[in-house]
This record gives structure tokens, C-alpha cells and sequence, in this order.
């Protein structure tokens, strides 16, 4: 009886404990004999259950990567194929579409640009960034023309009035004439100054074509002769300053490579635009007086009309230099720049521009 007594009761202590583990769960009934232990030895419980979930996450993120690298290597082999088709070098035959740079293909719906690089389909939506109208695309783009350095030579014939300065041919900073004088001529301005003066026959001329102008009805007026190197290297400077370089060098000289620093030219306005130097003036009575006149008296308009490419600077009807009379005549009568009659009449004077 009393065997049959303890057969029956272990039997339903297995009972009991079967349907408790299946209830509970074999790794929650470690952990809460972790926790009981923990706390039996002086742990927080809450620490240890923490140290557990850390434990947890870390198994589940390796088992995750693990999964991830099983899912990459199977993608790679699936599109494998299609990479080496991509890489073919042949055209298929009968195939409308012409391989890309590379000598490369395409599975069909896809797009490529000229390095074969495939890009996403009709059907997936992409965000692109909108260029300015005009800009070119990087296939189409030509590259950037260099301006070449221009040749720097030194004037010569320094005392002569056909002498040549210009972007190519430059003075010496030490450059002065000795022969400076004012001329009896009306001014735009009063007093004493540098840019008064011209070298004495230049003068003379101008003295002459001055006393024309006033017979003719004609009222013009003086506005800058002279400049010495360290002057023009002042007033450069400031049209870099205000203009910008690039825009400065069409209208104003670098010093040494200034007309003025020879006192053969002047600078002449007028009233009617308040002894302004524009373009403009060249559309007056008295600009356009000057143009056709002037030459009689041996100047000629520098830096004419349509001849920019030639003289490296911008349409200036005010700037007159004195050439002589029969050099100006040959030039006027001819439709040349000094640089064109020069190179002319003595060979291998560079162009400006």
C-alpha cells in the first residue's frame, strides 16, 4: 500500500513539474534561478536582468548580421549573371541599341550614361537637381580656353614721335621726356599740373589744331596730356579696385604700357558732356569735328571703332596721339591703327588683344 502510495505521488510530482515547464519555459526557469542566486550573493536584480537583455540584444543583432550576409550572398549570386551580361563586349545580334562607352550592355529597361554606369529605371522614382538654363551637361561641356601670356618687349625709338607702346611694347618705369612743355590751350581744369604738358613739337601741333577748332565754331578743351609711370600705376589701380581687373585692362592702361607716358597724346572733351571721356563724345559736334580734322595737324584717333582686337583697348574717341603729319595722313587715308601702318611699312609688330 505504501508503495503504491509513493508510486502515485511521484508520479504526480512529474505531472506537475511537466506541465510547469511547459507553462513557464526551460530558459525562464534558469533565468529565475539566475535571479534568486543573484540576489543571494547581494546583486540588484534589476542590474542582472539588464546585464541579460544586453546579452540578448547582442546574440540577436549577431544572429541578424549573420542572416543579413546569408541574404547578400545569396543576392549576389542571383544577379551575378546579370553583371557578366552587362560586361559583354559583343552587341547582341539584331539589337537596335548601341553598346555604351566601354564597350559595355545593358539588360533591357535600363538606362546608362556614357560610362555604362546603370542608372534606375522609368519606374523608379529619383530626385534630380534642375540646372540653370544653358548650363552644359559634362558630355557636351568644351574646356576652358587659356588665354596665352602675352609677349612683353621693351619700346624702342623712345624720342621719336612714331614710337610704340602699347600691351606688347613697354616703357621703362624711369621713362621721362625731356622736351615737356604746357601748351597755350583751354583746359577742363585750373592750376598747375603734370598732365598739362606734351612734348614740345606734340604741343605746338596741338596749339594749332586748338586755334582751328576755334575758328570753326568749334569749343574743345584739354583734359589729360602727360602721365608719368608711378601716376598711371595709381589710376590703374584704382579702375582695378572699382572695375575689376579684367574689365579695367579693356579701357585702362598698366603702368608702363601707357600712351601718355610718352607726352605725345591728350585726352580732349568738350562742354556738351561736361569734359566728360566717353563714348559718347564721339556722337557731338565737336567729337566728330576732331576725327576728321585732327589729322591735319598730325594726330590721329588712337583707339578707334571696330579695332579693338588690334589695339587691346575699347573704342576711345577723346585719345588723340601726334604721329607727325604725314605719318597720321598715311594712316587716317588708309582706315589703319598705328600698330596695322607699323607693321606695315616695318614688319613684325605683334597684334594686341
Amino acid at each position: 500500500m505504501n508503495k503504491k502510495m509513493s508510486l502515485f505521488v511521484l508520479f504526480v510530482i512529474c505531472l506537475a513539474t511537466a506541465f510547469f515547464v511547459r507553462e513557464r519555459g526551460v530558459a525562464q526557469i534558469f533565468q529565475d534561478f539566475k535571479l534568486a542566486t543573484s540576489s543571494a550573493q547581494g546583486e540588484d536584480p534589476q542590474v542582472t536582468a539588464a546585464k541579460e537583455a544586453q546579452a540578448q540584444a547582442q546574440s540577436g543583432g549577431a544572429s541578424a548580421q549573420a542572416t543579413a550576409g546569408l541574404q547578400g550572398t545569396t543576392t549576389q549570386s542571383q544577379t551575378k549573371p546579370a553583371t557578366d551580361a552587362a560586361n559583354s563586349s559583343a552587341k547582341a545580334p539584331g539589337s537596335t541599341q548601341p553598346a555604351t562607352a566601354g564597350n559595355q550592355q545593358t539588360a533591357p529597361g535600363t538606362n546608362t550614361s556614357t560610362t555604362g554606369a546603370t542608372k534606375p529605371t522609368a519606374s523608379t522614382p529619383t530626385t534630380t537637381t534642375k540646372q540653370p538654363a544653358g548650363t552644359p551637361t559634362p558630355a557636351t561641356a568644351k574646356p576652358a580656353t587659356t588665354t596665352p601670356t602675352a609677349k612683353i618687349l621693351p619700346a624702342t625709338n623712345l624720342t621719336g614721335t612714331n614710337v610704340l607702346v602699347n600691351k606688347t611694347y613697354v616703357l621703362p618705369s624711369t621713362y621721362v621726356p625731356k622736351d615737356l612743355v604746357e601748351p597755350k590751350v583751354p583746359f577742363s581744369f585750373s592750376g598747375k599740373s603734370q598732365k598739362k604738358m606734351m612734348r614740345k613739337e606734340a604741343a605746338t601741333a596741338l596749339e594749332q589744331l586748338f586755334a582751328h577748332a576755334k575758328k570753326s565754331g568749334i569749343n574743345i578743351a584739354a583734359v589729360s596730356g602727360y602721365r608719368s609711370y608711378q601716376t598711371q600705376a595709381t589710376i590703374f589701380n584704382y579702375n582695378v579696385k572699382t572695375q575689376g581687373r579684367e574689365q579695367a585692362n579693356k579701357f585702362s592702361a598698366i603702368p608702363g604700357q601707357s600712351e601718355h607716358q610718352t607726352g605725345l597724346a591728350m585726352d580732349i572733351s568738350a562742354a556738351s558732356i561736361k569734359y566728360g571721356l566717353e563714348q559718347s563724345f564721339g556722337e557731338t559736334a565737336e567729337g566728330k569735328w576732331l576725327a576728321q580734322n585732327a589729322v591735319t595737324f598730325g594726330f590721329i584717333m588712337r583707339y578707334p571703332k571696330g579695332k579693338e582686337h588690334i589695339t587691346g583697348y575699347s573704342y576711345e574717341p577723346w585719345h588723340f596721339r601726334y604721329v607727325g603729319v604725314e605719318m597720321a595722313k598715311n594712316i587716317t587715308d588708309k582706315g589703319l591703327t598705328l600698330e596695322e601702318y607699323l607693321q606695315e611699312t616695318q614688319g613684325n609688330i605683334p597684334q594686341q588683344g
